[in-house]
């Protein structure tokens, strides 16, 4: 009878090859991640994320609307998901915004483009601007002129 111990060697001496190759890839994508502009990005949709209050103005203004009322119908309110999915860029050390969100009416849909300024701790709407896509045949821009104030 063979009574032959067969010892097998410990994980890290299987596996440092493909361990050390998934090491460095991780250093190269984590190297590539905070030299590209990718921590501004994250960073100007989580300060719009947690400031409702710059969209609940021009949604209001755009509810008020009749021809945005007689093209979309009733505006659905916007949800968190819907801010994450738009476009949001701050400048000029946070005081600027420019966003783009999608917004949903019973007849159709549209892009709401927002340009505002962060000035004495309230929003100054600079342009509210609506972009009717769909349906196609309604396709049209609608400027919202007004210049409105939002205390916090």
């Amino acid at each position: 009878m063979n009574t032959n111990i067969i010892e097998s060697k410990p994980w890290w001496k299987r596996n440092w090859k493909s361990s050390l190759g998934l090491v460095i890839i991780m250093l190269i994508l984590l190297s590539y991640v905070f030299s590209s502009n990718f921590g501004a990005i994250v960073s100007d949709y989580t300060k719009a994320y947690a400031d409702p209050t710059l969209f609940e103005l021009p949604l209001e203004k755009v509810r008020a609307n009749k021809r945005v009322q007689e093209t979309l119908g009733t505006i659905e309110p916007i949800d968190n998901m819907t801010i994450l999915n738009g476009e949001v860029q701050y400048s000029n050390d946070n005081k600027m915004v420019t966003s783009t969100i999608k917004i949903t009416g019973e007849h159709g849909k549209a892009m709401l483009d927002i340009f505002a300024t962060f000035e004495n701790n309230s929003w100054l709407y600079k342009k509210i601007i609506v972009r009717i896509k769909n349906p196609p045949e309604k396709k049209e821009t609608i400027q919202i002129l007004e210049t409105a104030i939002v205390d916090e």
